[in-house]
């Protein structure tokens, strides 16, 4: 039996629904079974409640599991709200902690984390200091493991790459943040990574493996919105706002019930997302989609 801690989210679900689809018998660490049932309708999941940043609510979650898949964010990421413990130190890395700690006293055999590219103890951000923390937490457990470090995630449920064209439906520009959307990205889609997730637990070539995971292309923000509203059928503008004007923006923003945006969210999707998926490549036998293919499977000319 698999556990996917966060297999209510983006990437989660992808994984989740790759799992069901290879016919594996999947479980689902949730806060709220009811709404997480309304997730995956048709599905068999066996809807198990807990917290990962909440140990004492992890013991039952985990019982019988063989493998635990770690993939849980907070809401909103990666605009954190201290208030509410949605933070990458309090479900990154705490969180990986106590699940790790509870996986292994539950005799789970292997254990797999989606972290992210660009962990390492003394990485510039915060962010990828916690996901390092979460790593460190998951090598040193005496579990089999596989660790992915993947780029920016897009597909038909990502809050990023859609909102982009969410706004184009009601505005003749698209506004973009800092350097004119020039940063380098490696956007991965959503079926590659559940698919790498799943090979993964039966390679043992990817076992106790750290493996960056980026799409085929390296491309700019810019060159990524412009891909997805052409094969929408839409032409619109990209206006740039200056990263230094939107972080002062941010810093009031902050401020304001629900949070919409803050300085660190602003530094979070203005910053590189490389990485070379080469090596996952070759060693689980699978082959990265390109941005325009993995786009045209759910995004038709006229629509988004």
């Amino acid at each position: 039996m698999i556990l996917v801690a966060g297999g209510t989210g983006f990437v989660g679900g992808g994984i989740t629904r790759e799992l069901c689809r290879r016919g594996q018998k999947v479980a689902v660490l949730t806060r709220n079974a009811e709404s997480a049932s309304n997730r995956f309708p048709g599905l068999d999941i066996d809807y198990r409640l807990g917290d990962v940043r909440d140990p004492a609510s992890l013991d039952n979650a985990v019982r019988d599991a063989d493998i635990v898949i770690g993939c849980q964010q907070f809401p909103n990421s990666p605009i954190e709200n201290p208030a509410r413990g949605h933070t990458f130190e309090e479900v990154d890395a705490n969180g990986t902690e106590n699940l790790v700690r509870a996986a292994k006293q539950a005799g789970v055999r292997r254990y797999t984390y989606l972290s992210g590219a660009g962990a390492a103890p003394d990485a510039p951000y915060h962010w990828f200091r916690a996901k390092w923390r979460a790593e460190s937490a998951v090598r040193e457990s005496g579990m089999t493991y596989t660790i992915f470090r993947p780029s920016c995630v897009f597909g038909p449920e990502d809050k990023a790459l859609n909102r982009f064209l969410g706004i184009a439906r009601f505005l003749p520009f698209v506004p973009l943040v800092g350097h004119a959307g020039k940063q380098r990205l490696q956007p991965v889609f959503i079926d590659d990574v559940a698919r790498a997730v799943a090979e993964a637990l039966t390679h043992p070539t990817a076992d106790n493996q750290v493996f960056d995971i980026g799409g085929p292309e390296v491309l700019s923000m810019k060159e990524i919105v412009g891909t997805a509203l052409s094969l929408a059928g839409k032409r619109r503008f990209m206006i740039s706002a200056p990263k230094s004007v939107m972080k002062l923006a941010a810093s009031i923003l902050k401020f304001m019930p629900g949070r919409p945006l803050t300085p660190d969210a602003v530094d979070f999707i203005t910053m590189d997302a490389l990485a070379d998926p080469t090596r996952v490549e070759l060693t689980l036998g699978i082959k990265m989609t390109p941005l325009p293919e993995a786009l045209s499977t759910y995004i038709g000319k006229g629509g988004g």
